[in-house]
């Protein structure tokens, strides 16, 4: 069993490394074609609420799911419940879609009241096709966090990866001809080849009962954890919203820096934070339902080290790199010099947002595991009314760079106190053991930056790619050897957990 889920883990890795491979392709894609422009603000902006329903069906199916879904199959009745969420989701789904069309013309000008007429109509249009989506987008999130029950992370991965490939396909035959939209048209197709995909997998194993007639008081039953734990997630969204309707009101292009920088700066954490909260979620949901707390607990405190000792210097390396790794992938077609320079900037700023909720991650699947989603969205909900106060003061100061500013104090405030909450809720966690941690990686990490800082200096002169690779592999080495020798034992864990899987696969 231990080796089957390290070969998981692996397989989870890989899968999501390329899937934000192709996230960042689809993202160079748009720079190409459209630059800075008010077509790439319009399509970034119209993309961002329907996403929010996407990710609240997507991500918030994966951790209401699981652990309902393992309690079922205790209880034997794992095949009638996976097939009541799945026919439940299909309505609730078809309902958002369908609202979410006709609607548009509402929200869009609503949301974006600055925005030009041609860029207000491109958005409308974008927006209606992408809820078109959320009918079949409901039905894969089912299926994936079926997948992710079973430790198949990578069958939820290859359907995004699907969905994303299509997008920018459509985008390459396409975008001359009818511009952005052939991106939105692409996703669609996507959605329903990955549907197909995933139900090919899913239909000849017989894990789901779907011919029986739709018991609402079940899917009442679902949902009525879903709801809480899928409104957290779409939070996020939320105030990603905030801050794209604060940056519409500045010069055309604003939008787009905003949304390019976010989505390379979060990175590390779409690859090693939501793969490390992913792996150890059945775990903890396996311990809570075996009551053993003290398992509970170890797993949370062996994730925020894990979390942490990896995303760190990660973060660290693209902060000394930026201006490299953003000249790197975008600057060519209509992506300009000036365009990259704003764009780096931008990323600065987001620092503290990809480290807060990286670790918050691993806190947030302790909640969930505990079934105390509506805690997580509580908190979540203040922390909007934080953001839009801080947009408002630190955009009224620095203009649109406020905003990625604004989100990572916002992220700080948000993080700690989801802490303090659930450190009082599952009576105490080791803090010193935490605390010794934090400081042993960071002294590692303060390390490497100080040596690759200087020969960074010496190569500038270097091609973008030589320069990336050089700092790279040098940081990772002089962190590693750092982490060693300061007897880190997040580290030393990694590594004894690694070695393990090895000798007993």
């Amino acid at each position: 069993m231990k080796s089957k889920l390290g070969l998981a883990s692996v397989l989870f890795i890989g899968a999501s490394l390329l899937l934000k491979v192709s996230g960042l392709i689809r993202d160079m894609v748009i720079a190409y074609y459209f630059g800075d422009s008010f077509v790439a603000d319009a399509y970034l902006a119209a993309f961002i609420i329907p996403n929010m329903f996407i990710l609240f069906m997507r991500n918030g199916m994966k951790n209401a799911f699981v652990p309902s879904y393992i309690e079922a199959l205790d209880k034997q009745r794992g095949e009638w419940h996976f097939g009541q969420v799945f026919k439940g989701t299909i309505v609730i789904s078809l309902v958002i879609a369908l609202l979410g069309v006709a609607l548009a013309p509402v929200y869009i000008p609503l949301f974006y009241p600055e925005f030009s007429g041609q860029a207000t109509d491109i958005a409308i249009r974008i927006s209606a096709i992408f809820f078109a989506a959320i009918l079949f987008i409901g039905m894969n999130a089912v299926l994936e966090a079926f997948f992710d029950s079973q430790n198949r992370f990578t069958m939820s991965m290859i359907s995004q990866i699907i969905v994303i490939v299509t997008s920018i396909g459509s985008a390459f035959l396409f975008a001359n001809r009818i511009g952005a939209y052939s991106l939105a048209i692409g996703y669609v197709a996507g959605a329903v080849i990955a549907l197909f995909v995933m139900l090919f997998s899913v239909i000849p194993q017989k894990v789901m009962t779907f011919r029986r007639k739709l018991d609402w008081l079940e899917v009442r039953q679902f949902y009525w954890v879903f709801i809480p734990v899928g409104l957290t997630v779409a939070v996020g969204q939320i105030n990603l919203m905030v801050g794209t309707m604060f940056a519409s009101h500045f010069q055309e292009g604003a939008v787009t820096y905003i949304n390019y920088a976010k989505n390379l700066v979060h990175m590390p954490q779409g690859i090693f934070g939501v793969t490390i909260g992913t792996i150890i979620f059945p775990l903890l949901s396996k311990a809570i339902t075996t009551d053993d707390r003290k398992l509970f607990k170890r797993g949370i405190e062996q994730g925020l080290t894990s979390m942490y000792l990896i995303l760190l210097p990660s973060v660290i390396g693209m902060l000394v790199l930026m201006p490299n790794i953003i000249s790197l992938l975008y600057e060519r077609g209509e992506f300009t010099a000036g365009a990259t320079m704003a764009t780096t900037q931008v990323a600065y700023m987001y620092v503290g947002s990809v480290l807060c909720f990286s670790l918050n991650n691993i806190i947030n699947k302790g909640f969930y595991s505990l079934k105390k989603g509506h805690l997580i969205l509580i908190i979540s909900s203040l922390s909007i009314l934080l953001n839009m106060v801080l947009n408002f003061i630190l955009t009224a100061w620095i203009g649109y760079r406020g905003i990625p500013l604004a989100a990572s104090l916002m992220a700080f405030g948000y993080v700690g106190a989801q802490f303090m909450v659930f450190y009082k809720l599952v009576n105490g966690l080791q803090l010193k053991y935490l605390a010794v941690e934090c400081i042993k990686i960071t002294a590692a990490t303060g390390i490497m930056a100080a040596v690759v800082y200087p020969i960074l200096q010496l190569i500038g002169g270097w091609h973008d790619m030589l320069q990336i690779i050089v700092i790279a592999l040098t940081g990772a080495i002089v962190y590693f050897i750092s982490a060693y020798v300061l007897h880190s034992q997040a580290l030393r864990f990694l590594l004894n957990h690694l070695f393990k899987k090895k000798r007993k696969a």
